[in-house]
């Protein structure tokens, strides 16, 4: 298949090297945020600089973007998506969205005879590199599984959540949970520091108990020697997330109290020098420095 890409930053980098791999012809979009793409052409992708370009020369558009301002700004914008799209082509956002921009995103893709599923992941670049992502797919289950054999070129779990928009909402419930867990235990990590509490203890009776889990071991290596890799997530990222999911909350009317806490300490990380660029596990020295 004829695959076009727009993002190849740190996710994205591995979901394109893994479709040159299997053997897909394989059109990058230049882009100054992009990660090098010297290793990428060498193997056989090619590139464009020109949005409407890159659609109308491929079978299957995947979006890799920041958030919905940049979706939509590649769709929609001057000399964007839907400009070249061919009809009968495919749009796969792999993204994080809020899920009323893309349900009129692929209202959009749909009105010039295209067809659209939102598949946004989770896991680390790690496991984007291996092919092992999880993808949360939102569209319809026929154009899914059309597509099944494309995503798990570059994905080790796909779960179909429901209608186009669910994929991207279940990423919000999924990273207000793993994230909002995080900045819970950094938060409680910073306390401990101020009040004498040595890490390795904190760590370690967690671990024994109610504490455990997956949060803890993303914490963890940061807590006990100050390695925040394991983790590679910045704290703009998270407050941006979460900003998401406030809003996703807000248009369902769903309580969101303890979100706007998380949101709100995240907020006073994002205020101190450099602190959007820190990764998440750093919150907890930035929280303990006050």
């Amino acid at each position: 298949m004829k695959i076009g890409m727009v993002g190849v930053g740190m996710m994205g980098h591995g979901i394109a090297g893994n479709l040159v791999k299997h053997g897909h012809e394989l059109t990058l979009l230049e882009h100054p945020g992009n990660q090098p793409l010297a290793a990428l052409k060498a193997a056989g992708a090619a590139s464009v600089a020109s949005a409407r370009e890159l659609a109308a020369r491929v079978d299957v558009l995947i979006l890799v973007v920041t958030g919905s301002p940049q979706v939509e700004a590649v769709l929609t914008g001057r000399g964007g998506v839907l400009e070249g799209l061919r009809p009968g082509s495919i749009v796969i956002d792999c993204s994080t969205a809020i899920p009323s921009s893309t349900v009129r995103m692929a209202q959009a893709v749909q009105a010039v005879g295209s067809r659209f599923l939102d598949a946004p992941m989770t896991r680390t670049p790690k496991e984007a590199a291996e092919g092992r992502l999880n993808l949360l797919v939102g569209g319809d289950a026929a154009l899914l599984d059309e597509c099944r054999p494309l995503l798990q070129c570059f994905a080790e779990n796909i779960t179909h959540v429901g209608p186009v928009g669910a994929g991207h909402g279940m990423k919000l419930l999924h990273n207000y949970v793993s994230l909002g867990m995080v900045t819970l235990l950094a938060e409680a990590a910073a306390c401990a520091d101020r009040s004498g509490v040595a890490s390795a203890a904190f760590v370690e009776v967690l671990a024994k108990g109610g504490g455990g889990g997956v949060a803890l071991e993303r914490i963890k290596p940061y807590l006990l020697s100050r390695d925040p890799s394991s983790l590679r997530f910045t704290v703009a990222n998270a407050r941006k997330d979460l900003d998401y999911y406030h809003q996703m909350a807000g248009d369902a009317q769903a309580r969101r109290e303890v979100a706007a806490a998380v949101l709100s300490t995240l907020d006073a990380v994002l205020a101190q020098p450099g602190g959007g660029e820190a990764l998440v596990p750093e919150l907890a020295t930035r929280l303990a420095a006050g």
